[in-house]
């Protein structure tokens, strides 16, 4: 048996995430104030989704560093699938908050109401310039949980966006019913985007090979070495979007020394390190012999 273990860099998802966090909470207050300011129920009814999504970037952030710890007696990949938890926990709470928005704008086209445009702008350009220096810091991110936290963060900034649009407009001309449908529609925006993570999430969970490698691809090239007769069983995976592991059983020519064999497996991990599988296993087998898994 072989083991490639290549730790390769990872930025700082935990950070990245803490700052949501925080970015999120310290807005949430300020939006708070500013919505009483303006007497905006459009912004006072962002308040309550926002503080909801601190508790939910708050959770996002806890399985994240959880996800950092090493492997042990009970876990023995480590924890690093703990991650996609925290992004299935922030794409629900997404989800709910958008389908709730729809909800409230739908009413909103057909009881428009109008408040402080003034205000509004103010806080608007606040709102932008605060969450889009989060989602700067988060579009770094490799992590499904940082994609997860940058979909929220860019929601966020995206409303502001159309709070912004639409307290220009209201400065000028009475037109209140702008707000609910520009809000409709970055919402249907963010609901494609959710399922776009959950789909990719489910996908690691279920152990689909990981996106970008071509299984395929990888057999022939291995097949294609001196001395390797045949591949199989074969097992690619990946523990949460960014490692990718692999095992696989090699048929060699009997005649290969154990110096010859030490060079094949190097060759071996590094076609696999090209497509990034940082972590193989190989099993060297004998022509002839039988194999004792039962889906060879």
């Amino acid at each position: 048996m072989a083991h490639s273990h290549h730790h390769h860099h990872q930025n700082d998802s935990t950070g990245n995430i803490r700052l949501a966090f925080f970015v999120n909470l310290l807005f949430a207050a300020i939006e708070l104030m500013g919505g009483l300011y303006t007497n905006s129920v459009a912004i006072l009814s962002d308040v309550l989704h926002d503080f909801g999504d601190s508790i939910s970037l708050a959770i996002a952030w806890y399985l994240q560093k959880v996800s950092k710890k090493g492997r042990d007696k009970n876990y023995s990949y480590g924890y690093k699938r703990f991650s996609l938890l925290g992004a299935i926990f922030i794409s629900v709470i997404l989800l709910v908050g958008s389908v709730f928005v729809i909800r409230e704008c739908v009413e909103r086209l057909f009881n428009p109401q109008e408040p402080n445009a003034q205000g509004m702008f103010l806080l608007a350009i606040l709102g932008v310039a605060v969450n889009g220096f989060a989602v700067l810091r988060l579009k770094k991110g490799t992590s499904i949980n940082e994609r997860a936290v940058t979909l929220h963060m860019m929601e966020d900034v995206l409303g502001w966006i159309a709070v912004l649009v639409v307290s220009i407009v209201m400065m000028f001309v009475y037109l209140p019913i702008l707000d609910p449908l520009l809000s409709i529609g970055i919402s249907i925006w963010i609901l494609f985007n959710i399922y776009r993570n959950l789909k990719a999430t489910f996908h690691v969970l279920l152990q689909h090979v990981p996106e970008g490698v071509e299984q395929e691809k990888l057999e022939e090239r291995i097949r294609s070495l001196k001395h390797v007769i045949s591949l199989h069983d074969i097992h690619l995976w990946t523990l949460d979007g960014e490692e990718n592991i692999m095992t696989l059983h090699v048929v060699i020519d009997t005649a290969l020394t154990q110096e010859q064999q030490k060079e094949l497996k190097h060759t071996i991990r590094r076609l696999c390190d090209e497509v990034h599988i940082h972590h193989v296993t190989i099993e060297f087998e004998a022509v002839g012999e039988v194999c004792e898994l039962s889906d060879c």
